[in-house]
């Protein structure tokens, strides 16, 4: 402990320190504890001097305290230069916090990495901010364990008062026929979609209605966050690039009707799985807008090594253009390898191992 002690001490002087909810440090014209030995005689520097004894200590007494509580080396010293004045930290606020999120069924491995991840939940009041915003999602989601799913894939929530930045929306979305179902199922994906006014929150809900979504289905709500995601000037310039591709407007609402999703990727992403599936695979892009859910898919990842497996298979006569091939695209991996590799294992030899070493040179 005295070696990462001695490294956080020379990484946080407390002249660099700037108070983000911990008491502010007493030792601003001190560059490094070190000096104390060093201040001149005299009340007001023996005060000073003893400040920067507590101080010290109590950085040790922290130290300890998450060494204790299952914290690596590397992890405190994250910790520290994420929140500098965690240092400062009173234990005895620290432990309930550690001990709430361990009653809620996180083992310790757990809540080390979700601590790490999140460190702003040690600055959270337990009792006025943590314990309210978790009841409250309980109360929405229905589970202990869908809650802490949710906390921890968006552990800012913790500092939200959800009964005025959440709570109307999820009133809008049941007023307008939206399941409690599809609601609690994107409150526990992407809570970040109901952090708006609610006044800009039901004009995207209007707009959805009047695209003809179907509150009743999960897609309405997928609408509405893909909407909520981008400003208009954004959402324009993606409709320009869809039209640059030869797509109607009938054929682009299509395709956002059946996959909502595929305007939340950029302009280049876009362009890119276009310019694939036209210029390199030989569709129509009319075909694609049927099968939006294709610019979802990887380039590099998935579109690149498979396409590569396609245009061998074409060129052998092993498949015919245009027969369901967006399968090819779309089926989980095991499910594509069973499909379109093995069956022509005799006829193209190595198969496999080019198509694996596809998918390693697209992770370089």
């Amino acid at each position: 402990m005295y070696n990462l002690f001695r490294r956080i001490i020379l990484l946080r002087s407390p002249s660099s320190v700037c108070t983000h909810g911990f008491s502010e440090s007493p030792l601003k014209s001190l560059r490094f504890l070190s000096t104390s030995s060093e201040i001149v005689s005299s009340p007001k520097s023996a005060s000073l001097a003893s400040n920067v004894v507590q101080l010290k200590n109590n950085r040790k007494t922290v130290i300890a305290f998450f060494e204790n509580h299952g914290f690596s080396e590397s992890q405190i010293s994250d910790l520290v230069k994420k929140v500098p004045l965690i240092l400062s930290a009173n234990t005895e606020t620290l432990f309930p916090v550690l001990l709430f999120f361990k009653s809620k069924g996180l083992s310790s491995p757990e809540i080390t990495k979700f601590v790490c991840s999140a460190p702003q939940v040690l600055k959270r009041s337990l009792n006025q901010e943590i314990i309210p915003v978790f009841d409250y999602i309980q109360a929405v989601l229905g589970t202990v364990e869908k809650t802490v799913a949710t906390i921890k894939r968006f552990a800012g929530i913790l500092g939200w008062n959800l009964r005025i930045s959440v709570g109307p929306n999820i009133e809008i979305l049941r007023q307008f026929g939206v399941p409690d179902s599809n609601i609690s199922f994107y409150l526990q994906r992407q809570p970040k979609m109901f952090s708006i006014s609610s006044i800009q929150f039901k004009e995207v809900v209007e707009r959805v209605m009047e695209m003809g979504f179907n509150p009743q289905q999960l897609q309405f709500v997928v609408a509405v966050f893909a909407l909520r995601s981008m400003t208009k000037s954004s959402w324009d310039k993606k409709v320009e690039v869809y039209r640059k591709w030869g797509l109607s407007e009938e054929e682009f609402s299509l395709a956002f009707r059946r996959h909502p999703l595929c305007m939340t990727f950029s302009e280049d992403k876009i362009n890119g799985v276009m310019d694939f599936f036209v210029n390199e695979i030989g569709w129509e892009s009319s075909f694609v807008a049927r099968r939006p859910v294709l610019i979802s898919l990887s380039l590099k990842k998935r579109l690149f090594p498979r396409g590569y497996v396609y245009q061998v298979l074409l060129s052998k006569g092993l498949i015919k253009k245009h027969k369901k091939l967006y399968l090819l695209f779309e089926y989980p991996e095991i499910r594509f390898i069973e499909k379109f590799i093995n069956p022509h294992k005799e006829q193209i030899p190595g198969l496999l191992e080019l198509y694996k070493q596809k998918l390693m040179d697209s992770r370089r």
